[in-house]
């Protein structure tokens, strides 16, 4: 199991020695996956240990709060995610104003010389750090040498003549597009939330929904998706129907995220969700009547269900309907 550190001063005093990578992982998309891969495979090589650092805050929200972006995963999500690439450990630096003023000799020298006992950094060819982000790769190197240890830079991964990127990412998902982000995260976008209650009128007038508040403020573009939920405590799983948006039919005023699942759930109604969204169906519309919004809504689940056949006989993962 990866081992998890929320602040420098809790990694243990004989740490290492290690490979270290650093950067925001803000998705653990395609070209993050290639960098810790180049990590755990040279800790493996050496019999070191294989470290990532990450940020929490994202640095923007502390340097220019204007620009912070919206996360695609929230630090502590970004764990498991480094720990399915072979990442052996976890480092989470509270990203504070003290921290933003370190200069990048200042940087190196606290983090991977003295707390790390780095051998070796893996870093991506754009990177980044240091006061006023003065430091790059060619900085990191003449550190490097200075300091006693390695660096090796990971070309970007290009996807569809793009470098792969979290902005990019964040794009596709605003738009709606989110089959292209899945393919460029190797998985598909999604978050977490709580279940809320809605004001019942799928249940009566149509399909029961579960009504979700996510815990992130980076959410698709109004309209339905092919999407898998599952109980983050159980593990439950359900192939799903996600709708976002206003509820045209019913008037509605409020900005509401919908999820129906595609088979029944045992026992206690789940409390927490996390969505994946797959795919597009199409466009949140208004409905002549509850009667043929109905009908779509069953017509949607066909979709989706033949969706995840498909999946099936490609081989791919899929979720598991109902409970497991």
């Amino acid at each position: 199991m990866i081992a998890t550190y929320w602040k420098l001063d809790d990694v243990p005093a004989d740490f290492g020695p290690s490979v270290a990578t650093i950067g925001n992982f803000d998705g653990v998309h395609l070209g993050h996956q290639k960098i810790l891969a180049a990590t755990r495979d040279k800790a493996k090589k050496n019999v070191w240990q294989s470290v990532a650092v990450t940020f929490d805050p994202h640095p923007t929200r502390i340097v220019a709060p204007e620009r912070a972006p919206a996360l695609l995963t929230q630090p502590a999500r970004r764990v498991p995610l480094f720990e399915d690439h072979g990442i052996e450990t976890a480092v989470i630096l509270p990203f504070t104003p003290e921290m933003a003023r370190l200069s990048p000799e200042e940087f190196v020298q606290q983090v991977l010389v003295d707390t790390l006992r780095a051998k070796a950094v893996v870093v991506g060819e754009s990177f980044r750090f240091g006061h006023g982000q003065a430091g790059n790769t060619q900085v990191l190197k003449q550190l490097a040498q200075k300091l006693g240890f390695e660096v090796e830079t990971v070309e970007a991964v290009v996807v569809a003549g793009s470098a792969v990127s979290s902005s990019r990412v964040r794009d596709l998902v605003r738009q709606g597009r989110v089959d292209q982000a899945r393919r460029l995260l190797g998985r598909p976008f999604g978050f977490e939330g709580r279940v809320v209650r809605g004001r019942r009128v799928g249940s009566k007038k149509t399909v029961p929904t579960l009504n979700l508040v996510p815990d992130t403020d980076l959410a698709p573009a109004d309209g339905v998706y092919i999407t898998s939920s599952c109980e983050p405590d159980s593990g439950r799983r359900w192939e799903s129907v996600t709708n976002i948006g206003f509820r045209p039919t019913f008037d509605g005023t409020e900005h509401a995220i919908e999820t129906f699942l595609l088979s029944e759930f045992d026992g206690q109604a789940p409390e927490r969700l996390e969505v994946a969204f797959y795919d597009r169906l199409r466009d949140e519309k208004r409905f002549a009547s509850v009667e043929e919004l109905r009908e779509q809504i069953l017509a949607d689940a066909a979709r989706a269900e033949r969706f995840f056949r498909r999946l099936e006989a490609e081989g791919q993962n899929m979720p598991v309907s109902g409970s497991n």
